[in-house]
């Protein structure tokens, strides 16, 4: 991990190691709790327009809830990548080399389809 993750993660693992919470994650628990945390963070968009959600972002109340759970998923998924080893900068470098392939600029720009649809022009 870079500089900035292992500081970042080391907080994470103070706050963490305080209340003697590593006990309780194991890559389960941690893949359930980014699970249930992205839900909580998707529980704010749900229901609602692109133009509700933009302008309740607009609201600082509203918005800082809102980055508080993604702010959770993140902790859970720094937690879930050093119990299983993982060098966080390496993979998402690696993921978007893959992604580069899987998605080419001349065929994916400007759309939201699945590269299994892309592959097929």
């Amino acid at each position: 991990m870079s500089r900035r993750w292992d500081t970042l993660l080391r907080e994470i693992l103070k706050f963490r190691d305080a209340r003697d919470w590593e006990q309780f994650h194991t890559p389960k628990n941690l893949a359930a709790a980014i699970a249930i945390e992205a839900a909580e963070l998707q529980e704010h968009f749900l229901w609602k327009s692109d133009a509700e959600i933009e302008s309740a972002l607009l609201n600082k109340i509203k918005r800082q809830k809102v980055i508080e759970e993604l702010a959770d998923v993140m902790i859970f998924s720094l937690l879930l990548a050093r119990r299983l080893d993982v060098d966080v900068d390496k993979v998402v470098r690696r993921k978007l080399v893959c992604n580069a392939r899987k998605y080419p600029v001349k065929k994916a720009r400007g759309n939201a389809r699945k590269y299994t649809e892309l592959m097929n022009e």
